[in-house]
């Protein structure tokens, strides 16, 4: 049988089709072949300029748009969860790119509306200068440090500071330091070399103040990149913009080019102070909900002082129950989050000093103890704080004696929550009522052969009566800020626990879970 023209023609329009289909279906991590010719090597020379860093009714997003627009051959993209409002009206050629999902559309896929090479991702009131996005792009195409994948200029009259930036996953924690812009701007000088032997003297000055940085801080600035660098980042378009990118340029060993020129930035009246206020507090929320999404409990910043984002005793806990003796996000790789070693340390210092005061003979028990010994502090990965005590001396504290007396818990002074613990005849002292991060008390008595025991039980592996001898007298170790209670001999005691060589070789609580070299880097 032969095969017409038409019918061939057809086939292959089938087939083409079909394969369209199938490439449509797969993840954005699918093979080069089936990927978006936008999204790849095959993008067209070009700089797209998307608009982003836009809140409230006070945006400026038409006049940005409208100048950035009016460059020749810029497309620009206004990419936000839900339109502008109050509603504009976006001059000719600039697009809407929807980033929220809707269940009657197909999930956003922003990388699919950018054909260029670059991207500049523009805050809401620059205005644009002619050249400098171009200039942008070469400055980023000319760097001869790899690790250089953005170039940043400013908007407006504040230059953003050159920082540097270290996010440590395990310990939920982002440290900013100052970065050392003479070395970058000596590297720069390198990169350059060669570019500004040909450029005009204009642009070896500025090339000449170039400097490089691990991160910007929250200063009006336009970033510029490679489109296929953008959306290789799990949050492209997250807000705050720089802060984003910053984040997640950090944890890739990414780095800023920071140029001194800039974009000016449209002159606004000067705000009512509740205009001020709302602008400030979106910017916080926003902040918030990106660490938050991102994992950061802790901002350290290049001052040193620190900005907490995590549990407070007015909120939950930042884990639920734990099972096994392995919380949820040490199976995520990650350790105790800072908010809730900080909550457990000021629990465990308060309880400390009441039994101390209150004359209750008392010493730090299990894990707990191994912390002081190996650290001085509660072990990274530890999730509650143990104590042991007399259990004839329980009645000389008054939570402890209250809580026994009417059966209920007791809430302290200070917002302490006093109780005893429901899977067994031990105490607990909670960070609150809200917060249920908690010292556990474990009431010991001696029996009549000198050996410490107690009523419960929980068949954890280094649960086991010990000499009283260890008590006989108590000694004491630092902890968590303080100088606790101790065995007399703590390492004997941990050895008895938890076996030979405890101090000396840590592990998680249940290594047939969770073994703690899977989480540590090689050497």
């Amino acid at each position: 049988m032969r095969i017409t023209p038409c019918q061939a023609a057809l086939a292959a329009a089938i087939a083409l089709n079909l394969l369209l289909l199938l490439c449509s279906r797969l993840a954005p991590g699918a093979s080069p072949p089936c990927r978006h010719p936008r999204a790849g090597p095959a993008a067209v020379p070009g700089v797209t300029v998307i608009l982003r860093d836009f809140d409230g009714p006070d945006h400026d997003v038409a006049a940005t748009s409208r100048s950035f627009s009016s460059l020749p051959g810029v497309p620009v993209l206004v990419a936000a969860e839900v339109a502008p409002y109050p509603p504009v009206a976006l001059p000719a050629g600039v697009a809407l790119l929807s980033l929220r999902p809707e269940p009657q559309r197909s999930p956003p896929r922003p990388e699919l509306a950018v054909a260029t090479r670059h991207v500049a991702l523009v805050p809401d009131g620059a205005r644009a200068v002619p050249g400098l996005l171009r200039r942008m792009r070469d400055a980023l195409e000319a760097a001869s440090d790899v690790t250089v994948k953005a170039v940043a200029a400013a908007v407006g009259q504040r230059r953003p500071r050159c920082l540097e930036l270290e996010v440590d996953i395990k310990a939920w924690t982002a440290r900013y330091g100052h970065a050392d812009q003479q070395s970058d701007h000596q590297g720069d000088q390198s990169d350059h070399q060669s570019d500004r032997q040909s450029d005009h003297r204009s642009d070896r000055q500025s090339d000449h103040r170039s400097v490089r940085c691990g991160a910007l801080d929250g200063a009006p600035a336009v970033l510029l990149l490679r489109s296929r660098d953008l959306f290789s980042l799990p949050f492209p378009l997250s807000r705050p913009v720089v802060t984003s990118v910053s984040l997640q340029a950090a944890l890739r060993g990414w780095r800023f080019l920071l140029l001194p020129d800039s974009f000016p930035q449209a002159p606004r009246p000067p705000p009512s102070p509740q205009a001020r206020w709302k602008r400030q507090s979106s910017l916080e929320r926003q902040h918030r909900a990106l660490l938050e999404r991102f994992g950061v409990k802790l901002e350290v910043l290049p001052d040193g002082r620190q900005r907490w984002h995590g549990c407070s005793k007015d909120s939950a806990r930042c884990f639920g129950t734990i099972h096994a003796q392995t919380p949820e996000y040490l199976l995520a790789g990650r350790w105790t989050p800072p908010c809730c070693l900080r909550a457990l340390r000021v629990t465990a210092r308060h309880v400390l000093a009441e039994l101390e005061a209150a004359g209750v003979r008392h010493w730090l028990e299990g894990g707990s103890l191994l912390g002081a010994v190996r650290l001085g502090d509660i072990i990274p990965w530890d999730y509650d704080v143990d104590v042991g005590l007399y259990l004839e001396d329980v009645p000389k504290c008054r939570w402890l004696a209250a809580v026994v007396a009417s059966g209920r818990p007791v809430e302290d002074p200070q917002g302490f929550f006093w109780e005893k613990a429901a899977e067994g005849e031990f105490f607990r002292v909670h960070f609150s009522r809200t917060n249920r991060l908690h010292v556990d008390l474990w009431p010991f008595y001696p029996r009549g052969d000198g050996v410490m025991t107690k009523d419960t039980w929980l068949g954890h592996g280094q649960d086991v009566e010990f000499p009283e001898s260890f008590l006989l007298p108590l000694g004491s170790v630092p902890f968590a800020g303080v100088v606790a209670k101790a065995p007399n001999d703590p390492r004997g005691f941990l050895e008895l626990k938890f076996g030979p060589g405890a101090v000396e070789s840590p592990e998680y609580p249940n290594p047939g879970v969770r073994r703690l070299e899977q989480d540590l880097g090689p050497g």
